[in-house]
This record gives C-alpha cells, sequence and structure tokens, in this order.
C-alpha cells in the first residue's frame, strides 16, 4: 500500500513540474512576442551641397513712363497693355491744337529777327560814315541779341509742343500700364509705363548668416510656375550693403538675360544658390517621424544594448528620397526605418533580418 502512496506522490510531483515548465515556456515566449520589431539601416556622414532656395517676384530693369509734359486731349493710344513696343516706336498721339499757335511763334520770331539784323546793319554802315553814333550801334546790337534769343526760345517751345503731341518709347520693352483712352485729358498718372524686360531682375532677402556666402557674379538657377521643371539661369548682379530693420535680412538682386522675352515681370521664381559644401549625417525620409502636435522632428537609434532611442533631429535639405541632418544623429549610427509606431524612448526591440 505504502509502495503505490509512494508512486502516486512521485508522479503528482513529475507533473506539476512539466506544467510549471510549460507555463513559463508560455510567458518566455509571449514576452518575446510583445517585443517590436523594427527594420534599421547603417546611416553615415557625407558630403552635401548647401543649396538655398528663396522665392521672389520678377522685376523689369528699366520702368519708363510716358506722360505729357502739358496738360493736352489723347487722341490715340497706338498700344494696348501687354504688348512689346521698340524703342523710338509711336506709342500716342494727342490734340496739335497748340502746335499751330507754337509755329506763328517761331515764325513772328524770325520776322522780328529779320528785321532787327536789318536796322543793325544799317547803323553799323551809318557809323562807318560818320552817319551815326556808336551807342545806336550798342543798342542795335542788344536788340539783335533778344531777338535771336526770342527766336530760340520759341523754336524750343514749338518742339515741345510737337513732342507733347506724338509721343514715342524711349525704350524697347513691354506695355506694363495703360492708364487713358482716346478722348481722355492728361492728368497725373503716366498716360503708359513701359518696362524692360530684356534683361530681368529678381530680388531676394537673405538671412545674416547666409550673407557671407554670397557674392556679386555667383550663379543662380531660377524656376518659374509658368514653365515647370524648366531652369533658367542668371548671376548675382549686386549685394545690398544694409539690413532690412523689419525682416534683419539683406537684399540680393538676380540678373536674367531673358534673350528670349519669355520671362516676363510679375512672375513668380525660386531661385536657388549653392552656398558650399558641407559634411553631414543623411538618413532615409522613412527614418524621420514627426511628433504629434508639434513642429520637431525625431529619429529611433538603436543602441548597442537593443534599446532604442527617441533623438530629436534637425533637418536640412530634402535629398530625394533622403534627409540631409544638421544634428541628432552620428555617422555610423543605426536608424530605425520600419516599425515606429510601436516604439517609445527605451524600448527594446529585435531587428528583422
Amino acid at each position: 500500500m505504502k509502495k503505490y502512496l509512494t508512486l502516486s506522490l512521485a508522479m503528482g510531483a513529475i507533473i506539476l513540474a512539466s506544467c510549471s515548465g510549460e507555463k513559463e515556456k508560455q510567458t518566455d515566449t509571449q514576452k518575446e512576442a510583445t517585443i517590436p520589431t523594427v527594420k534599421v539601416e547603417t546611416v553615415n556622414a557625407r558630403i552635401v551641397d548647401q543649396i538655398g532656395t528663396y522665392t521672389a517676384t520678377v522685376e523689369p530693369q528699366i520702368i519708363n513712363n510716358i506722360s505729357a509734359n502739358m496738360p493736352n486731349r489723347i487722341k490715340q493710344i497706338l498700344v494696348d497693355e501687354g504688348q512689346r513696343v521698340a524703342a523710338g516706336q509711336r506709342v500716342a498721339v494727342l490734340d496739335d491744337v497748340n502746335t499751330f499757335s507754337y509755329e506763328t511763334q517761331v515764325d513772328n520770331a524770325k520776322a522780328n529777327l529779320k528785321n532787327v539784323e536789318v536796322n543793325y546793319n544799317r547803323a553799323v554802315e551809318l557809323f562807318k560814315i560818320g552817319g551815326g553814333t556808336k551807342q545806336q550801334v550798342d543798342a542795335m546790337e542788344i536788340q539783335l541779341v533778344n531777338a535771336k534769343n526770342a527766336l530760340a526760345q520759341a523754336e524750343r517751345a514749338l518742339r515741345n509742343a510737337r513732342e507733347n503731341t506724338v509721343l514715342t518709347s524711349p525704350i524697347s520693352g513691354v506695355v506694363t500700364a495703360r492708364n487713358y483712352d482716346p478722348g481722355d485729358m492728361t492728368g497725373n498718372l503716366p498716360i503708359l509705363t513701359v518696362a524692360r524686360i530684356q534683361p530681368v531682375k529678381i530680388v531676394i532677402n537673405v538671412t545674416e548668416s547666409e550673407l557671407p556666402k554670397i557674392n556679386k557674379g555667383m550663379p543662380a538657377s531660377i524656376t518659374f510656375d509658368t514653365y515647370g521643371d524648366e531652369e533658367f539661369h542668371g548671376t548675382v548682379s549686386t549685394v545690398m550693403p544694409t539690413v532690412d530693420p523689419n525682416s534683419r535680412t539683406f537684399g540680393v538682386e538676380i540678373t536674367l538675360a531673358n534673350a528670349d522675352g519669355r520671362v516676363l515681370p510679375g512672375m513668380f521664381g525660386r531661385v536657388s544658390l549653392n552656398l558650399g559644401k558641407e559634411n553631414h549625417v543623411v538618413v532615409p525620409d522613412k527614418a524621420v517621424v514627426k511628433q504629434q502636435g508639434s513642429g520637431n522632428q525625431y529619429v529611433y537609434v538603436l543602441n548597442s544594448d537593443g534599446t532604442v532611442s527617441y533623438n530629436q533631429v534637425e533637418l536640412g535639405q530634402r535629398l530625394g528620397n533622403e534627409y540631409e541632418l544638421i544634428s541628432g544623429v552620428e555617422s555610423g549610427a543605426q536608424v530605425v526605418t520600419t516599425g515606429q509606431s510601436k516604439l517609445a524612448n527605451g524600448v527594446k526591440v529585435k531587428t528583422a533580418k
């Protein structure tokens, strides 16, 4: 009987031990299953071109406002807004009602000059033969000078009247504004505005830290929404020596030759300048995590003990499907590229093979 009891107790102990071992195995398996699996990638530093990108609006190189030099009525406007004009081209015709009176003044001044010249010559001849005095000759000489000046003034007034009748463009360019219609009286506004667009200029604003890296003559690449990804090439022509007190930035003027005239004032452009090279860590874009509710970016870095660190990073440029990092991750580190949604700072992970 004792033998059967001892055997039963031994078998019970074996069964209990077996059950306990199975539970421990199950617990270990469950623990293993709760460890997140992630993919990691080793990242390194490399030389990266520092490209500064700026937005600006195209401006004409020269703007010319075409106006009448005296109030007058407009008879014709020969061009319209958006039309190209050449230097010297007629653009507007004004009433010539004043021209006739100025022509009459010139004719009268010529006749008076001729009469004074005759009298002066007669006085000189009489003085030579003793029939006159030097005082009379001097007086006639003064009249002669005054008559010549009067004719010059009348001719100048006539030229101004004629110029005020037919207006021409002093430059080649594009009409950017038309402020009146035929029949209107000229007023304070110019009749037309013509802008030179070969070349054009683009003024961007750069920070104090960027200013030392920019110099006159350096190349610039420009794209415009109108022309998609097509690149245009310009040159830095002016670096403003003073800072804008409101924005704390400096103005930089870029000149674009615009030989084909496709770039027009008012177009929106994006300017790229190469500001040098830096040695920075580059990570895959899928490694960068944005913190909810803030503008901060983070990268999970795998530690030697199998845990991950939640490193805040400062992003530089986007390089295709990668990001340049200014700070936050060291060269040679392993960064998590998938599985970040299950992670937190200090969590132990296992890496997918």
